[in-house]
């Protein structure tokens, strides 16, 4: 198997689960460069002395050895380097979230369509097994018409180590708070499953818990893709900080994935348990999770490069999740 030439920007924490998967992935893939602000301070994980950080973006994206870049930069650089990865002809994975306002999503999304590459969005709940069993239960309507559903992701994140870092819970650096820097994995995948048609009322609130710009509080009542209702609540300030859940309750059955575990139980009696990885950083080791799914979402992101199709998470779906959240904080400030 010829494998693919791959670029990584931004070695931050948020790229771990990266390193790891794109070793896992060696017998597919060739990290030729990885690109950061500060190379001498770079932590290349299981490529630690195989390969040299460089600050030198243009020279990566020069080499026609690469065919795809992995952007793991803050939100707000996302728009300039991911268009300067697309202007170069290389297929582009971006990190959640898309940008930091709509629009700004919305011009990456527009200019990744026209420009006929491969783009795709690290939303790697999807490729959960728990959620992939979940999604094909629902498709296959085993639990009946949906009547009600609900997620809720009752986190922590501390003041000191997370939110004092510069930029933290700033709307120019991260775009929002909670729904859209930790929420939207768990937003996005319930989406995803039970679709969302109308934010009918929300509130948002920065607790006295944080000093911070953004929330660390939103709650909403959703009306779902089918007519049901629907509950969201997501926070960083509930400690320690306790596994996202997602409830679906059917005419025939209802299911609960909480943190990527899940359990379905029918009516007359079946259950099915399908267990998670491990953990899901829902405390204050923020990076305290298995790197299974985000290998899973590099493996179908490959798979698209190879076989000219969309990956599973597109921008579109994506821009789907940040339009919700963002129709979540409007109904917010409407209500006062």
């Amino acid at each position: 198997m010829t494998r693919t030439g791959v670029a990584l920007v931004g070695l931050g924490p948020g790229s771990q689960p990266h390193l790891k998967s794109l070793a896992d992935l060696q017998h597919r893939v060739e990290l030729r460069h990885a690109v950061c602000r500060r190379p001498a301070q770079a932590d290349l994980g299981p490529f630690n002395g195989q390969l040299a950080a460089t600050a030198d973006l243009d020279a990566a994206l020069a080499d026609p050895a690469v065919q795809a870049v992995i952007v793991a930069t803050p939100a707000g650089t996302h728009l300039d380097i991911a268009s300067r990865c697309l202007a170069a002809g290389k297929h582009t994975l971006v990190e959640k979230p898309l940008e930091t306002s709509l629009p700004r999503a919305q011009a990456l999304v527009e200019q990744a369509r026209r420009s006929g590459l491969r783009f795709g969005v690290v939303l790697q709940h999807r490729f959960r097994p728990g959620s992939q069993r979940l999604s094909a239960l629902l498709q296959e309507e085993a639990l009946g018409s949906v009547q009600f559903a609900t997620v809720r992701v009752p986190w922590w994140r501390p003041q000191a180590g997370y939110y004092d870092q510069p930029g933290r819970g700033t709307r120019e650096r991260d775009g929002g708070g909670v729904l859209l820097t930790q929420a939207i994995h768990a937003l996005d995948l319930f989406r995803s499953l039970v679709g969302v048609r109308e934010v009918q009322a929300a509130q948002a609130s920065t607790t006295a818990v944080h000093r911070m710009e953004t929330e660390d509080y939103a709650a909403a009542l959703l009306r779902l893709g089918h007519g049901a209702p629907g509950l969201l609540m997501a926070t960083t300030a509930l400690y320690p900080g306790s596994p996202e859940v997602l409830e679906i309750a059917g005419t025939r059955g209802a299911a609960t994935l909480a943190a990527g575990r899940l359990q379905v139980r029918w009516h007359y009696g079946r259950e099915e348990t399908v267990e998670a990885e491990g953990p899901g950083g829902s405390g204050a080791a923020i990076m305290d999770f298995p790197h299974d799914a985000h290998r899973a979402l590099i493996s179908d992101f490959l798979d698209a490069v190879a076989e000219g199709r969309d990956p599973l998470v597109t921008g579109e779906e994506a821009l789907a999740t940040h339009r919700l959240i963002e129709q979540v904080l409007a109904a917010a400030a409407q209500a006062g």
